[in-house]
């Protein structure tokens, strides 16, 4: 195996194979998606309506368990020049809330990874205009705007695009901490 020259640029680790939770945070729901653990398909899960952060994260520690997700990838509302907004701020500090609930609700640290939204509700409700709403079906429009994200986000990393917006990857918790609890 050949290794790049010191002043290329190094190649990303892979990422660990397995299935992601897409999420696009709003004030008063969350659009929740996933893949397969291929990360071939990507489908609409269901929409979550805000209650307490602690019952918000409590639920979301549960379907990633249900899942068996790897990761998390949270869609950043950037600004359409890409800047960051006070909306980009607050996501950012709400994910970082998520990641320190996750560690502690799951026993282990959990990643989360930033991408871009932008346009994503838009493109979710060209994608829902003219469909009826199927039978028993109540994923809505914020879980088609996550899968838009996740779908955005697998495309990117299947076309080796290696666009960062960031991520959180808490450390394991130390035995001082878990003594403090």
């Amino acid at each position: 195996m050949s290794r790049p020259a010191p002043d290329q640029p190094r190649p990303q680790s892979p990422q660990v194979a397995g299935k992601l939770i897409a999420l696009d945070v709003g004030l008063s729901r969350i659009g929740v998606a996933t893949c397969d653990p291929l990360r071939l398909s990507v489908r609409p899960l269901l929409t979550l309506t805000r209650a307490s952060r602690r019952q918000d994260f409590a639920r979301l520690a549960a379907l990633v368990t249900e899942q068996e997700a790897v990761a998390v990838i949270c869609g950043l509302p950037l600004n359409m020049d890409g800047s960051d907004s006070d909306q980009t701020r607050s996501v950012r500090k709400w994910a970082m809330r998520l990641a320190h609930a996750l560690r502690a609700l799951l026993g282990r640290p959990f990643p989360i990874i930033f991408w871009d939204e932008r346009l994503s509700t838009y493109a979710a409700q060209q994608l829902l205009e003219g469909d009826e709403p199927r039978r028993g079906e109540s994923s809505g429009e914020d879980a088609v705007a996550a899968a838009v994200i996740l779908r955005s986000y697998l495309d990117s990393q299947n076309t080796g695009d290696r666009v960062d917006f960031g991520r959180i990857d808490l450390p394991p918790k130390t035995d001082t901490e878990t003594l403090a609890q």
